[in-house]
């Protein structure tokens, strides 16, 4: 599968399962504040931060659909974190907030991995102009993806909204790293599920060290399925990964 197509199907997997969420890092207490309370009007879920680390410990912990970096940050500016992002996710859009209009500064944005560059002061309304056209091609041609959140499989009944997974009453909270592996696990029941596929839904980069972490998850998630003999998740060593149960489960 392509990158472009692989891309497009984590947009689509994404917009399925909430607003787009975004990551606003801004240290002008006023203008962040201002941008994250028009953000949120105008439908996205807004994640705010005041500095770089802040911003760069947000993004390592969550999945955002877009990044609003301001340059001037203070402990790591917007540069650094995006060069450190773009380290292992090359997918992420990330636009930079600046004072700063010289010629060398909007190519040294562009050449660490930023989709666009907006000069302060500037309106919200081209903000949002920016914002929505950078998500619009992501999105654009992305195949439709089931938006179910429930699920019946084997003994097991899963709650995607609430990360539960529930067996004959007993229920298990799990993480929401658990619950996005599960629920895509789910839609491909007793298909393959690419390997690279999850990780540049749920990761957003195909990287070695995020392949690890997914296989750190998978261990935990057929921990939490022992409690049923007939369902188990199977590697298909070199493509991925199916989610398996009896024939008669799979009604």
């Amino acid at each position: 599968m392509s990158l472009k197509k692989e891309v497009h199907l984590k947009s689509s997997y994404r917009s399925t399962m909430a607003s787009f969420k975004l990551l606003l890092v801004e240290d002008d207490p006023n203008l962040g504040q201002i941008l994250n309370e028009y953000l949120t009007m105008k439908g996205y879920e807004t994640k705010l931060c005041r500095d770089g680390e802040e911003g760069l410990s947000a993004f390592k912990r969550e999945s955002f659909d877009l990044c609003l970096f301001d340059v001037m940050l203070p402990k790591k500016d917007g540069f650094s974190m995006a060069k450190e992002i773009r380290r292992t996710d090359s997918v992420t859009p990330i636009i930079f907030l600046t004072a700063k209009s010289m010629k060398e500064d909007t190519v040294e944005g562009f050449k660490i991995g930023g989709d666009d560059y907006i000069t302060k002061p500037f309106s919200m309304e081209e903000l949002l102009l920016r914002i929505q056209a950078i998500l619009r091609r992501t999105a654009e041609h992305s195949p439709q993806i089931s938006d179910q959140k429930e699920f019946n499989f084997g003994s097991f009944h899963f709650d995607f909204d609430k990360q539960l997974l529930s067996i004959q009453g007993v229920s298990t909270k799990l993480t929401s790293k658990e619950s996005e592996l599960l629920r895509l696990l789910c839609l491909h029941l007793n298909q393959p599920l690419d390997r690279s596929v999850a990780l540049k839904m749920i990761w957003r980069d195909d990287s070695y060290f995020n392949a690890r972490s997914m296989d750190v998850y998978i261990a935990k998630l057929r921990k939490h399925l022992k409690a049923d003999e007939s369902v188990q998740i199977m590697t298909l060593h070199g493509s991925g990964f199916k989610l398996i149960t009896d024939v008669k489960d799979q009604s």
